[in-house]
């Protein structure tokens, strides 16, 4: 094991891949709380987490994106979708992109099909 001392953020590739390889066997076998152990597994995860999120980012979903994919897992229609939004016009331009999601169908949404408001606020900086 490593002295937590000489840990610090990961900087190759090749840093990376042993770090995934430290950190696996203690998936099998989690270290006790409040030991040196699960300190060096927490911090493993940490500069893993930093990595991959510099390194491999996970593109965010679009609005759409996450209510057809919550509409298709949970069998929901475009009628459910009105049901909560009230006009079948505005789901029709919602679904195919020609009209941007409004906060009061964020909320309802959101309230309906407990989806959380982040994942219907989109990407803010754009």
């Amino acid at each position: 094991m490593m002295d937590l001392g000489a840990l610090r953020t990961l900087q190759t590739e090749e840093e990376y891949e042993a770090a995934l390889k430290a950190v696996r066997p203690y998936f099998e076998n989690e270290p006790e709380a409040d030991t040196p152990e699960a300190a060096h597994f927490d911090a493993l995860v940490l500069f893993i987490e930093e990595y991959e999120a510099k390194h491999y980012p996970i593109p965010r979903a679009s609005p759409v994106d996450v209510i057809k994919s919550v509409m298709m897992t949970n069998n929901y229609t475009r009628a459910d979708l009105v049901e909560i939004i009230g006009s079948k016009a505005r789901v029709a331009d919602l679904l195919n992109g020609r009209r941007e999601i409004n906060l009061d169908q964020i909320k309802k949404i959101s309230r309906a099909w407990h989806i959380p408001v982040g994942a219907l606020v989109g990407d803010v900086a754009a």
